[in-house]
């Protein structure tokens, strides 16, 4: 069993495009169908078997949501990485012997319960601090066309980064530092090869390495063990961060 770290704390300004349908409420709250953004995600989170308890962060109150496992919730603490920290400290009160947890956000409706068990059973084949899923641009621009997502340009494929990943509460608790530089740059794949060192930009920007060796590049600087696994799922990287995303999103779960 695995518990789950849900982000909802993201409130969109009057300068961001979102801001017309979100009117100074928080994201996790749009309406798509009838129901909460992050009412759907809940949906498949807590239909899946493997999962036990729920926290989310970045709601006041619980906003009538519902869920077939144990919810808990805490306010925002300020920012993604401040959020995911606390988050994580909630979830290793709740469970002192937590090894892994899943951690994923509110703004990706369209995922399944078995979505949710192939990322935790993908985790659990080996040992590695981070279980970080991509899914490929043809996958994605098939599924989604005109989602307009941002790809890393790799020698043997194109990827955008998943929101459903699996790490260890240890690789927060103990990694603070690189932790909020990661949160920080997670919108921006130059911006996170940065961190891994300037050799690793370098070989994204011009194709120079593929999916495993950028892997090897990241276990190696960052000092953790990390494992990048290819998604069949383009709803695990399908989130809401403009306006024809949630418009896409609107008519797909219809």
């Amino acid at each position: 069993m695995i518990d789950v770290l849900m982000t909802a704390g993201g409130v969109p300004h009057s300068d961001d495009p979102l801001y017309k349908y979100t009117q100074g409420k928080p994201k996790a709250l749009l309406d798509i169908g009838g129901k909460y953004m992050i009412q759907w995600v809940l949906d498949a989170v807590s239909a899946a078997k493997s999962v036990e308890n729920i926290v989310i962060i970045g709601l006041e109150g619980k906003q009538n949501l519902k869920s077939n496992k144990p919810l808990h919730y805490f306010p925002s603490q300020g920012g993604i990485f401040e959020n995911i920290k606390f988050g994580t400290e909630q979830i290793v009160e709740l469970n002192p012997q937590t090894g892994r947890l899943l951690m994923c956000t509110s703004d990706i409706p369209s995922i399944t319960s078995e979505m949710v068990e192939w990322a935790i059973s993908s985790s659990m084949k080996t040992e590695h601090d981070l279980y970080f899923n991509v899914t490929e641009r043809d996958s994605m621009e098939k599924r989604f066309p005109g989602a307009n997502r941002t790809f890393a340009k790799l020698k043997d494929v194109a990827v955008c980064g998943c929101d459903i990943n699996v790490l260890t509460a240890q690789m927060i608790m103990h990694n603070v530092e690189l932790w909020e530089q990661l949160a920080g740059s997670r919108k921006s794949v130059l911006r996170q090869a940065s961190l891994i060192g300037f050799d690793t930009l370098l070989y994204i920007l011009f194709r120079l390495k593929d999916l495993d060796g950028i892997t090897r590049q990241a276990s190696k600087r960052l000092g953790i063990k990390v494992t990048t696994t290819l998604s069949p799922y383009a709803e695990m990287a399908m989130d809401v961060d403009k306006p024809n995303q949630y418009e896409i999103l609107i008519k797909d779960l219809a």
